[in-house]
């Protein structure tokens, strides 16, 4: 069996065994503290990870753009939510092909948004549900109130060919309670206007494991977890022994002592620093720092580390931020302990549209 070390670089690893381990780990919170899970496949982008996902317990799963979405529907998967306004004919015509070939969701929180829906499906004998989208303290999209929520669920509900779903949000992290209040709030308006909503979705992996807090809620939407990253295990979601997405570097440069350079740039590390130091954690040397990123170079300071790498010597390097990396790559590897199993074409990488 082909070993991790004979393998060329910069090259993405997925530690199965790992990747098992967090997904089990949180249905099993969910599904103790009555959460549906409804898994947003932007980190993994890969068919197989989200029918695992599912066959787990997950009641479907979240495709950020269409062209996810699609990729997904082709593999089987057929219970998706996509919580994007979707603007555009060309954009509505591939919506409609979707929803005739699987149970699709959608949002809005505009009536532009929600026009363009009508317009698609009024005549189309499909209905589709639309969540409204509701700005919660992310500071992104959504309705700023929930009065507005209540206001753009009226139009839904009374526009052709559109059903009103629910309420959908993305909140801040570190907000669960300020979330819930404003659901809760907009809850109470839209029954009281006979619109109950039928589901009310939140997400993001830092606060899954306070999403028992979040009454209003019926689904949540985690990504991030199945992996992990250096950025989750600041937040305590996880140890660095549970990251299961590696990239795997090899030292091509050691022009000074306190000085290596790594294969893997900027298109094999995502840029992304959330309020981190460096690019990454590398293992086998956790007092170096991945200081800055090229194209295709990787500068590492080694002066607070004792033991320093060779010339030739590979490295294993868990990322600040895994969704990104993971389109950065065709392909990706499964591994179990220093075993490969099997590389794979990451479906729907690419597919930004």
């Amino acid at each position: 069996m082909t070993k991790i070390h004979e393998l060329d670089t910069p090259v993405v690893l997925i530690d199965l065994d790992r990747v098992e381990a967090n997904l089990k780990r949180a249905q099993d919170f969910a599904d103790a503290n009555g959460v549906k899970l409804r898994p947003h496949i932007k980190t993994h982008k890969l068919p197989r990870l989200a029918k695992r996902q599912m066959e787990l317990g997950a009641i479907g799963i979240t495709c950020q753009k269409i062209g996810e979405a699609e990729v997904m529907v082709e593999a089987g998967i057929t219970d998706i939510f996509l919580p994007y306004n979707i603007l555009g004919e060309p954009k509505l015509k591939r919506l409609l092909a979707l929803a005739r070939r699987a149970s699709i969701k959608v949002t809005a929180d505009s009536t532009i948004t929600i026009n363009g829906y009508s317009k698609t499906f009024a005549s189309s004998g499909i209905t589709l549900s639309v969540l409204v989208e509701c700005d919660t303290g992310g500071g992104r999209v959504g309705v700023q109130r929930p009065e507005d929520a209540l206001a753009l669920a009226q139009r839904i509900a009374a526009s052709e060919g559109l059903r009103f779903g629910g309420l959908m949000t993305y909140p801040a992290k570190g907000m669960v309670a300020q979330a819930n209040a404003w659901l809760e709030q907009a809850t109470v308006l839209l029954k009281a206007a006979g619109l109950t909503p039928e589901i009310v979705s939140t997400g993001g992996t830092p606060d899954l494991w306070r999403s028992s807090e979040n009454h209003a809620a019926t689904e949540y939407r985690p990504g991030t977890y199945i992996y992990l990253d250096r950025s989750q295990v600041r937040e305590g979601v996880g140890s660095f022994d549970d990251c299961a997405l590696t990239v795997l570097a090899t030292v091509v440069s050691r022009p000074t002592d306190n000085r290596a350079v790594l294969d893997t740039g900027s298109k094999a590390l995502t840029s992304d620093t959330l309020g981190l130091e460096g690019f990454g954690r590398i293992i086998e040397y956790p007092d170096a720092a991945i200081v800055s990123l090229s194209e295709e170079h990787g500068v590492v300071d080694l002066t607070h580390s004792a033991a320093r790498p060779e010339v030739g010597e590979m490295v294993r390097i868990i990322p600040n931020h895994v969704c990104p990396v993971t389109n950065l790559f065709d392909e990706v590897t499964f591994v179990r302990g220093n075993d490969v199993l099997e590389t794979v074409p990451v479906g729907a990488r690419g597919k930004v549209a």
